[in-house]
Parts: structure tokens; C-alpha cells; sequence
């Protein structure tokens, strides 16, 4: 016998014979993957592919893209896009910057206030703040004044649009980043008397890089992907995301629509990428030996900050309010008595209540779901042994919908599932198409809540469980989903309202039975129904801040029975 075939009967004697777990494991690894292959991979393979056809089916190669960066006035939109992307991540991170350190640095009264009133627009559609605007700067708006000879319809009302709708992103980002320091360090710099400008250049700036990039690149991507406020308060000035919808939309010239797509998504993907290169850079900004930095008060910083924070939270109180406020008015601006004539959406054109109820069904289904899918999928791919290069590959594909914008997607999503070919083309202009790319578009941020949360886990729950034979199911649901029940929680309520706001991923999906309340209220302000179309975003942020603070008090009692083990 040969040496070779020696080591071959010796390596397997070694290897150890997998069990029924692992084998049930890799089958559920392989639906997680069959499962974003087919609603990822092969729609943008779809769309990419029809970026290279012309209307009858034929290959044309780059044709159309020839005739796209041909076309000025199309050409000219990639600039726009890209202006009012850079100016709005500058504005919005500049201002997210400083109330993220207030919050986290300062001895200011009333952060947790400041803090909630800053992420209110988490809870209300992109096309919210274009509304308002209309009635803050329009042509018969409240404040018309201010602009002087400038207008709101354009990059100026995009810009505010974007800052508004990115700033809560930011800050989240920018919080985490300001709330990890080293208390040594601030020491240090006082007992070298070093000045404060100096120690936050030094000292402090240097602490949150990674943050701060990781922010720029996530407010950068938003913008320039965003659909409604462009759509609401662009007027003429063209973007990406809009050249997307009147061409599929206006012209149903879907070879050039899939074309801007592709354009809409290498920007996306290389700020994603860049993204992510820059967070694989970061080091541990706090080793075993760190202090806790402490904020000490300061009489005039304080005041200072405080007053920020103040004029900051009442924009967005007042942006929001006016919104609110319009909705209730019988007439604007000649009749400014308030009703409810606004909510009776039956009568508008555009969507009634049926909208509503179907996002509700929508979210519903969203969260409940894609909370199931995702944390499932995200537990095999952490704990399951074995099978690296087929995880590894998962571990991809779920990162993939952080790059791709939801109209992109959207648009990918007919010409796969509204092909005579696939055999799935039954859900198109359903309930479960509407709920399958939902969760495809919110994939990533859920994921990676998910595998957080695991991976703070110690792999010797399953290897014990493993010797005493007890199947991986049950210690799944009696140790692993207690364990993270808060994640579990925070994935679910982030899918509901994400659900309840989205309008690009929806936006050419829908059908006359499946109409949302945010495509009715951007149907409704198509119409000129602006004030029936602020009123149902006015529904849409009362029902995502309603379930916010339900779903806050009924998990409170379940989070106190599963990690009653974190209690002395």
C-alpha cells in the first residue's frame, strides 16, 4: 500500500462522522442560500441582463448604454445625483457630528428627549419632508419669504429634504462611535494643559474616524438612492433614482430604466465596499485597562450645547408639525380651518384606507417572517460546523442588499418574476412579492443585528449540548432565541417600520389590490392631493410611533422572563 493511500484511510479514520444535526443544519444553510440566490442574485442578473437588449429581446450589448451617456439630458442627471449627494452627507454630517457629541460628551439636560425627537424621522416615508417644505417654502408656503428669488422646487428643497430624512441615520452611527473613549487619554491631555479645540483634533477626532467614515459612506448611499424626496420637491432637476421611475414609469422603456439602474448601483456599491475596507482597518478602541470616559459639566459649553440641541429638535418638530398641521386644514392657504376631510382617503385619488391596511398586513407579515428568516439563517451560518466556503458565500450574498437601492431592486423584481419563463411568476402583484423584497431590501442591517448577537454566545452551549445528544433545534429555541431576545425584538420592530416607509422597493411591484399607504400618498401628491398625501404620511409616522412604544411595553415583560439570567 502506497504512502498516499495511507494518509488518505488515516485522514478519514480521523474526520468525524457528521450526524443528523449537521446534515439538517447544511440543508437548512443551502434553503438560506437557495432563498437569496433567488431573490437577489437571479432578479439583478435579470435586470442586468436587460440592460443589454433592446425592446424586442435582442442582445445589444453596451447599445444602450451608448445612447444613455449620449442623451444630455439623462448624462446630466449622474451629476445631479452626485452634487446633491456630496452636499447633503457635508451638511449632514457636520450637524449629526456635533449633536452626537452633546449627547455623548456633554452634561446637558434632557438627551434622552433630544435623542428621541432626533430619530423621529426613522419613523415617517422620505416623502414626508418634501411635503412640508411645499408648505414651509412653496409658492404659497408659510416662510416663502426666506428663500428670497430661490426656489424649493430643486436642489435646494432636495438637499433639505435629504438632510432631514439622513440625519437620525448619522447620529445613531456617530453615538456609537462618540460613546467608546478612554478616559486616560482626556487626562492626559489636561495634565499637558492642552487645549480643547487641540485635544479634539488630537485626541477625540482620531477615536471616532471609524465611525465618522462609516456614517459618510451610509448617509452618501442614502441620498443618492433616495426616490420620494427628489420625487415630491425636485421640480425639473433630474436624479438617478427618478430618471429611474419616469422611464419605467413615463416612457415603459424598461431597457433604459434597467440601464440608469446599473448606473445607480456602482456608486452604491463602491461607497459599500469602501465601507466596508475601511471598518476591516479598525482596531479595539478600548483595551482591558481603559477608564470610562465621564463628561464633567461646563457652565457655558453647556448652554451652548443645550441650545443647539434645542434649535435642532424643534426643526424637526416644526418639519414634522407642518406636515401635521396641513393635514388637518380644510383648504389651504384660503381656508384654514381644520377637519378631517383630508383623512378620508376613499375619496382621493391615489389610494384609500385599503392602502393603509394593506401596509399594515405588509409590515405584519415583514417582520414576523423575515425576523424568522433572517435570525435562522443567521444561526446556521454562525454555529453550524463545517461547510466554510458554502457559509462564507451566505455570509456574501447577505451583505449584497446593503449596496443594492430599493429601486434598483424593485425594477430587478419584474423582469424576473414577470417573466413568462419563471415558474414563480404567479406572486407577481401579490401580498408576498411586496413582503419578499421588503425583507430582501432590509436583509443586511437585520443580519448583521442577528450575528451580533451570536456571536456573543459561546460555541460551548452547542458543544455540550452536542455531546449529550440533545437535538440543536431544542437548544435553539430554549437557550440560543432567550439568549438573544433582544435582538430578536430589535429586527423585528426595525423591519415593521421600514416596511411601513419604504417606497422605492414597492414603488413597481404594487397592483390595484396591493396599493400601500406610502405609493397612495405619493400617488395622491402626483395627483395634487398634497395635503390627503401629508395626511397619510401623518398616519404612517403615528402607526410606526404607536408600534414603536407597544411593541416597547409588551416586550419589556418577555425580556424580563428570558434574561431573568442576566439579573445578580
Amino acid at each position: 500500500m502506497t504512502d498516499q493511500a495511507v494518509s488518505e484511510l488515516k485522514s478519514r479514520a480521523i474526520r468525524p462522522k457528521l450526524s443528523r444535526d449537521d446534515w439538517v443544519m447544511r440543508g437548512f444553510i443551502l434553503a438560506i442560500g437557495a432563498w437569496l440566490v433567488v431573490t437577489l442574485l437571479l432578479p439583478l442578473y435579470s435586470m442586468l441582463s436587460k440592460s443589454l437588449e433592446s425592446k424586442d429581446g435582442a442582445f445589444v450589448g453596451l447599445g444602450n448604454y451608448i445612447e444613455y451617456f449620449s442623451t444630455p439630458a439623462l448624462f446630466y442627471s449622474i451629476n445631479n445625483s452626485f452634487f446633491i449627494a456630496i452636499v447633503s452627507t457635508l451638511i449632514t454630517i457636520s450637524l449629526a457630528t456635533v449633536f452626537a457629541f452633546i449627547l455623548a460628551r456633554s452634561c446637558i439636560p434632557g438627551k434622552a428627549v433630544f435623542k428621541g425627537i432626533a430619530l423621529l424621522p426613522l419613523l415617517a416615508p422620505s416623502l414626508l419632508p418634501g411635503i412640508s417644505f411645499v408648505y414651509l417654502f412653496g409658492r404659497q408656503g408659510v416662510l416663502k419669504g426666506l428663500l428670497g428669488d430661490y426656489s424649493i422646487y430643486g436642489p435646494i428643497g432636495i438637499v433639505m429634504g435629504e438632510v432631514f430624512y439622513t440625519f437620525p441615520h448619522a447620529l445613531m452611527i456617530l453615538i456609537a462611535a462618540f460613546s467608546i473613549a478612554d478616559a486616560r487619554m482626556y487626562e492626559a491631555a489636561v495634565a499637558l494643559r492642552t487645549s480643547r479645540i487641540r485635544t479634539f483634533f488630537t485626541v477625540t477626532l482620531p477615536g471616532i474616524k471609524y465611525g465618522l467614515i462609516s456614517a459618510i459612506f451610509v448617509v452618501f448611499t442614502l441620498v443618492i438612492t433616495d426616490f420620494g424626496i427628489p420625487k415630491v420637491i425636485g421640480g425639473q432637476y433630474n436624479v438617478l433614482a427618478t430618471d429611474i421611475y419616469k422611464q419605467v414609469i413615463g416612457q415603459q422603456n424598461f431597457e433604459m430604466g434597467a440601464v440608469v439602474s446599473v448606473v445607480l448601483l456602482i456608486p452604491a456599491i463602491l461607497a459599500f465596499a469602501v465601507d466596508r475596507f475601511v471598518q476591516r482597518k479598525q482596531v479595539a478602541m478600548l483595551t482591558a485597562r481603559a477608564v470610562p470616559y465621564e463628561p464633567k459639566p461646563h457652565a457655558l459649553l453647556d448652554k451652548i450645547f443645550f441650545v443647539y440641541c434645542l434649535i435642532i429638535s424643534l426643526m424637526i418638530v416644526g418639519i414634522i408639525g407642518m406636515a401635521g398641521f396641513a393635514s388637518f386644514v380644510s383648504f389651504w392657504p384660503y381656508n384654514l380651518e381644520l377637519s378631517l376631510k383630508n383623512y378620508n382617503f376613499d375619496l382621493m385619488d391615489g389610494g384609500g384606507w385599503s392602502s393603509f391596511y394593506n401596509s399594515l398586513k405588509m409590515a405584519a407579515y415583514t417582520a414576523v417572517f423575515g425576523t424568522i428568516v433572517i435570525f435562522t439563517g443567521a444561526y446556521m451560518v454562525e454555529k453550524a460546523n463545517g461547510f466554510k466556503i458554502v457559509r462564507g458565500i451566505i455570509q456574501f450574498l447577505c451583505m449584497i442588499p446593503m449596496a443594492v437601492p430599493g429601486m434598483v431592486l424593485g425594477l430587478a423584481y419584474i423582469f424576473f418574476f414577470n417573466s413568462p419563463s419563471n415558474p414563480l411568476g404567479f406572486i407577481y402583484g401579490t401580498m408576498p412579492i411586496l413582503v419578499i423584497v421588503t425583507i430582501a431590501h432590509f436583509y443586511t442591517v437585520s443580519h448583521l443585528t442577528a450575528m451580533t448577537a451570536l456571536k456573543q454566545i459561546d460555541p460551548e452551549f452547542e458543544t455540550v449540548s452536542a455531546s449529550l445528544k440533545v437535538p440543536f433545534f431544542r437548544t435553539f429555541l430554549r437557550v440560543t432565541v432567550p439568549v438573544c431576545m433582544p435582538a430578536i425584538l430589535d429586527i423585528s420592530i426595525y423591519l415593521f417600520v421600514n416596511a411601513m416607509t419604504t417606497v422605492s422597493a414597492v414603488i413597481f411591484l404594487y397592483s390595484s389590490d396591493t396599493t400601500l399607504a406610502s405609493v397612495a400618498a405619493l400617488n395622491m401628491d402626483d395627483a395634487g392631493d398634497v395635503a390627503p398625501a401629508a395626511a397619510m404620511c401623518m398616519v404612517i409616522v403615528a402607526t410606526s410611533a404607536t408600534v414603536r412604544v407597544l411593541h416597547a411595553l409588551l416586550t419589556r415583560g418577555l425580556s424580563r422572563r428570558t434574561q431573568a439570567w442576566r439579573q445578580r
